[in-house]
């Protein structure tokens, strides 16, 4: 992480990406411009510069993260070292904890079905299409 002078800003698509809340700076653009990224409040553009202090909403389904902004980095680095460019709010962790346990209670919707239909089922649903 570079240690940037008080002044320093960075471009909003550039920082989501080096904090590796997406894999790819088009990926956060195409966030940003879907209206998933929220800066200081606001609907963000992706060219929209981001300074430390700024508060982020991000909008990854299921989840939603609130983030204050605590560093600016120019390149992308391990994950240890993305973790320090941001600090999760309370409420947002909590907020996160609560949904995933929601979701891990929740059934999941499986296939019943065994495959493709038989000779037999394609017959019996010709008959039906055609009406006889």
């Amino acid at each position: 992480m570079t240690d940037p002078p008080s002044d320093h800003k960075l471009r909003l698509d550039r920082w989501l990406w080096a904090a590796r809340f997406y894999r790819t700076r088009a990926l956060a653009a195409v966030a940003i411009d879907g209206g998933k990224i929220q800066l200081n409040g606001a609907r963000a553009k992706r060219s929209r510069m981001v300074t430390a202090g700024d508060i982020l909403r991000i909008r990854k389904p299921p989840y939603e993260h609130t983030v204050v902004v605590r560093g600016l980095s120019e390149r992308r680095g391990p994950p240890a070292e993305a973790q320090v460019l941001y600090e999760e709010t309370a409420d947002s962790r909590a907020a996160r904890e609560r949904l995933r346990a929601q979701l891990r209670v929740q059934p999941n919707a499986t296939y019943e079905g065994k495959g493709r239909p038989t000779k037999k089922d394609r017959r019996e649903l010709e008959r039906f299409k055609r009406g006889g």
